[in-house]
């Protein structure tokens, strides 16, 4: 071999040296970003796990929704299929106001785990496990795991996210789940398989009533696809006709009043379809009253804004999105327009997946365009959960030693297993396992009654005082604890008896 053949063969092992450590580093960087990914899942789990059982162990628990959640599935277990107690006292179905049969399937963990805090933990795990998918999917289209792992974190430090991981208003909702369903559902379809797209598109259908119409929207999506618009069609028909029936037929026919209960919020447009269809006609500007607040503006700013516009770029994902949008923002509950509820819950995942499929087609680097929508979802990371809980004190509130905690807990074992009771919005969450729990002041057929004086979860907190007023002067009722506001009643037998 002569000194040019040398060079040549010495060119060639330095060219495919180079190429070797070029696809070790590549395969490097990806199990690194992968990696980094599941872990920041699993540790998102475990802080909003933790932080969930500071927030229930502090008695910040709220019969709405965690106790009434919380009775529905004890209830299920027992055979009253998802019966709870209403706040006016009477023993109904779930079903008369909303449509989330997915509460069934926690019967089985009841068993194991008898406790309120059960669903506040598997919600936490479960809004964590989305990060996969988001995951999957950003790797597929913008072939970088890079980008992927920008979006696997945008999506758990989202404040929406965050406020479904851990619901501090209300402790519970079974739509939050419909977020890694909803997503887990769009990873499958996309990858066209259609079987495990099912399985989640039904769970997340049995979430909340207005879910399946979302999960239908996929279904248009899906359409455009060569070869696919049967299939397609078909998803998003049999989504809008599962919606209509929950609304039409489910709702009304266990409605105690045969109506659904949150049409007053409606009232300015019209509390029926067709009314609102006859507003839309003759006064589109009622809609644009309803919708043009500071409060719901700076609503869809947190909700939407953190991902830049980037799901613009993908309508027809996105579109998933609008039942639940205009839900929100139709409404004249100011409740359904803030952050930190449940009530985003059918946003997030189109959102989020919206903005994958928009980078992917902005054709420019798109572990730049991923990285400005992580800061974007970071800069905000702050309005969270965690944040609200360390500010309202729930960690000192929650240790074993606190003499709030302390009398509450005391109070709480004094009452009897299964006896009907009234209690005090929050103190009722942790009576929640038993047929009748009455939300004070509301006794009816309870013997025992307890109540914190202290309660801040009432919306019509002078009301409260009031009726905290009445019961002192009740001598039908008989003191036996009192401890830092906490007191523990029972009621006085009648005479004769």
């Amino acid at each position: 071999m002569d000194a040019a053949e040398e060079r040549g063969v010495a060119l060639h092992d330095a060219i495919r040296a180079a190429g070797d450590r070029s696809i070790k580093r590549a395969v490097s960087s990806a199990t690194l970003c992968r990696r980094v990914a599941y872990g920041s899942a699993f540790a998102y789990a475990v802080l909003f796990v933790a932080a969930g059982v500071v927030h229930f162990e502090s008695f910040h628990g709220v019969f709405t929704d965690l106790g009434s959640m919380a009775q529905a599935v004890w209830s299920t277990a027992h055979g009253h299929f998802l019966e709870s107690t209403s706040l006016t006292g009477r023993q109904a179905t779930r079903l008369g106001g909303h449509v989330d049969p997915i509460l069934a399937l926690f019967v089985p963990l009841w068993w194991v785990w008898s406790s309120p805090l059960m669903l506040v933990v598997v919600q936490a795990l479960a809004v964590s496990t989305g990060a996969l998918p988001v995951y999957w999917l950003a790797r597929k289209h913008l072939r970088s795991d890079r980008a992927a792992l920008h979006f696997a974190l945008a999506y758990l430090l989202y404040p929406a996210t965050q406020f479904n991981a851990l619901t501090i208003t209300s402790g519970f909702h079974p739509v939050s789940l419909a977020i890694p369903l909803i997503l887990f559902a769009i990873w499958f379809l996309d990858e066209e398989r259609l079987l495990p797209f099912a399985v989640f598109a039904l769970l997340a259908a049995a979430t909340k009533e207005e879910i399946p119409l979302a999960v239908g929207c996929l279904g248009i999506w899906f359409a455009l696809r060569p070869g696919r618009r049967v299939v397609g069609l078909g998803i998003f028909s049999l989504g809008l006709a599962i919606t209509l029936v929950d609304f039409l037929v489910v709702i009304p026919h266990f409605s105690a009043s045969g109506i659904d209960p949150f049409t007053a919020r409606y009232a300015d447009l019209g509390t029926t379809p067709g009314g609102v269809l006859h507003t839309a006609i003759h006064d589109p500007g009622a809609f644009v009253h309803a919708v043009a607040t500071g409060h719901k503006l700076l609503y869809v700013a947190l909700l939407l804004c953190p991902f830049l516009g980037l799901w613009l770029r993908a309508p027809l994902l996105f579109l998933g999105a609008v039942p639940d949008l205009a839900i929100n923002l139709l409404s004249s509950k100011s409740d359904q327009t803030v952050i930190a509820g449940y009530w985003t819950a059918g946003i997030v995942p189109f959102t989020v997946a919206a903005s994958v499929l928009g980078v992917a087609r902005l054709k420019r680097d798109p572990d730049q365009i991923s990285l400005y929508a992580l800061i974007g979802a970071a800069s905000i990371a702050i309005v969270s959960p965690i944040t609200f809980g360390v500010m309202r004190g729930d960690v000192g509130a929650s240790l074993p030693s606190n003499p709030t905690r302390v009398a509450k807990a005391r109070a709480v074992a004094l009452i009897p297993p299964d006896v009907p009771v009234v209690a005090s919005n929050q103190l009722a969450t942790y009576l929640s396992a038993r047929r009748n729990v009455y939300v004070f002041p509301f006794a009816l057929k309870a013997r025992w009654l307890i109540v914190d004086r202290h309660d801040n979860t009432y919306t019509d907190t002078g009301g409260y005082q009031r009726a905290l007023e009445k019961l002192d002067g009740n001598h039908h009722w008989r003191l036996i604890y009192s401890s830092r506001g906490v007191e523990v009643l029972r009621r006085r037998a009648p005479a004769g008896r």
